[in-house]
């Protein structure tokens, strides 16, 4: 069996500390960013470090493809029953991974519910999506407070 590597050229900058995947089509996909600014910022930098090796560069399409959050609830939640009566939206395997992984619809945004009351967004492509998130699960939660 023939395994196939990674096919993209891994970059790290310190400031902003980000990591670009660039890949031979010409696309590049940069992580960490801690704000959308930071992203852009970060772009730019990998695109002169990019230009100053010859290569030509130009930043089309720039866009948020996966931002993440985290809230707390600020109370202990009872995941088990969350995910009985949300079973629609939710997958809940603790001898797997401790959290509740709940899909919501609209905002399409993935969210790992904890017992600890600790609430993490992935899959956003705005902070809005993040907001509007958490104001749509909060009260969902409030019903299953221990």
């Amino acid at each position: 069996m023939i395994k196939k590597k990674f096919a993209a050229v891994i970059m790290k900058i310190k400031e902003p500390k980000t990591t670009a995947l660039m890949f031979s089509s010409g696309k590049m996909v940069c992580t960490g960013a801690k704000s959308e600014e930071h992203s852009r910022l970060a772009t730019r930098k990998y695109a002169r470090i990019v230009e100053k090796l010859g290569f030509t560069t130009k930043i089309l399409n720039f866009k948020i493809q996966n931002m993440i959050g985290s809230g707390n609830a600020k109370f202990s939640i009872r995941v088990k029953a969350l995910a009985l009566v949300h079973g629609r939206f939710s997958r809940y395997e603790p001898e797997i991974f401790p959290g509740l992984i709940y899909r919501m619809g609209k905002p399409r945004v993935v969210l790992l519910i904890f017992a600890s009351g600790k609430v993490v967004f992935t899959g956003a492509r705005t902070k809005q999506e993040i907001y509007d998130a958490f104001e749509i699960i909060y009260p969902i939660l409030k019903e299953y407070l221990v």
